[in-house]
């Protein structure tokens, strides 16, 4: 058997060393684990378990729960030093498939802001292409009780690349391009976005990238490193040539959301805004996919976004960001760094 060939997602279970704390990359993400989320499971934390491959065996982590909750700031400082009760959650990564319709609905459902249009379609279209994207479930998915589980309440995030040529003719992509330009209000950006999605189509690869902000960190490198490997070997394992090319991508197109400072534009106001910053990334990675990209732009979302009280002084934006293929090693290395110095 060829040794490219990529490797099963699914893995026999191995323990790792539990860490006394949260591990998030900033300050903001160790903050948004702790806000209340009605969709979202319990706060984790630890540390994975090692693999030498670039799919690596479930995850052992750690979910710390306060003993005791209070409305009040002054018990809320409090609570941040009692006592935490320990318990313990497996991850695992796993090919998409259709029993995972529903979790990965939840997880996309404001994808495309408060916008109509065919998310189930889209949903479909990343679980059936099950050699390019991984789903990441919580623990009890053992191989012989799989079935029985309801696997939406597992679905923890989502990875994928989708070809914008390949699936050009389906409604949900069409719904998507029209979006995407719409949103764009920088006449010289929205050219080159509309020579991206129109001529280059069949080069631009959406990188789907979805997750609970209380999904643990340490499984974000790694499901990176895999997607990027899997795009990598179906361009050589796919059956056929037209497959096979759907995956050489010279672009990936992201679709994410930053807090912005309301004062952003304004540098007297920002010179007495107490030092916060201009830009809170919610997925610190897309700070690095911004550093890299060829050219992004940002729009003002309007769904209600739940935000901490901190967040006050910001409003929630859409960021796309146009990343050339040929930086993703450049990504990886990089993601590992933050996640290192955190």
């Amino acid at each position: 058997m060829d040794d490219r060939r990529r490797p099963a997602k699914r893995r026999r279970r191995r323990p790792s060393k539990p860490h006394p704390h949260l591990l998030s990359f900033s300050s903001f993400s160790r903050h948004m684990a702790h806000v209340s989320n009605s969709r979202a499971p319990a706060h984790l934390t630890g540390t994975p378990s090692r693999s030498d491959i670039s799919k690596p065996k479930p995850a052992t982590k750690r979910i710390q729960t306060p003993c005791s909750s209070s409305t009040s700031e002054e018990e809320g400082e409090e609570d941040e030093e009692a006592p935490m009760e320990m318990v313990q959650a497996d991850f695992g990564f796993f090919d998409p498939k259709p029993g995972d319709f529903g979790g990965v609905k939840l997880l996309l459902q404001n994808y495309l802001d408060d916008r109509a249009w065919d998310l189930s379609g889209f949903v479909d279209l990343i679980l059936e292409q099950m050699t390019v994207g991984t789903v990441v479930k919580s623990d009890g998915y053992d191989d012989d009780d799989e079935e029985e589980k309801d696997e939406d309440e597992g679905v923890y995030a989502v990875v994928s690349a989708l070809n914008f040529g390949r699936y050009a003719g389906h409604e949900c992509f069409g719904e998507l391009k029209k979006y995407l330009i719409e949103s764009c209000s920088d006449d010289s950006t929205k050219t080159k976005l509309k020579l991206l999605l129109q001529e280059q189509a069949s080069d631009v690869g959406l990188l789907v990238s979805q997750r609970f902000v209380n999904c643990p960190n340490q499984l974000v490198p790694p499901l990176y490193d895999a997607l990027f490997d899997e795009v990598s070997w179906a361009t050589e394992d796919e059956p056929t040539k037209e497959l096979r090319d759907s995956f050489r991508f010279k672009f990936y197109l992201l679709i994410t959301r930053i807090y912005e400072n309301k004062n952003y534009n304004q540098r007297k106001a920002r010179a007495n805004s107490d030092g916060d910053e201009p830009i809170i990334y919610v997925k610190e990675e897309d700070e690095i996919f911004r550093e890299l990209s060829s050219f992004s732009f940002t729009f003002p979302l309007h769904a209600e976004q739940l935000a901490p009280q901190e967040l006050k002084n910001y409003r929630t934006m859409g960021l796309v960001m146009v990343v050339e293929a040929d930086q993703a090693p450049k990504f990886r290395t990089k993601l590992k760094s933050l996640l290192a110095d955190s």
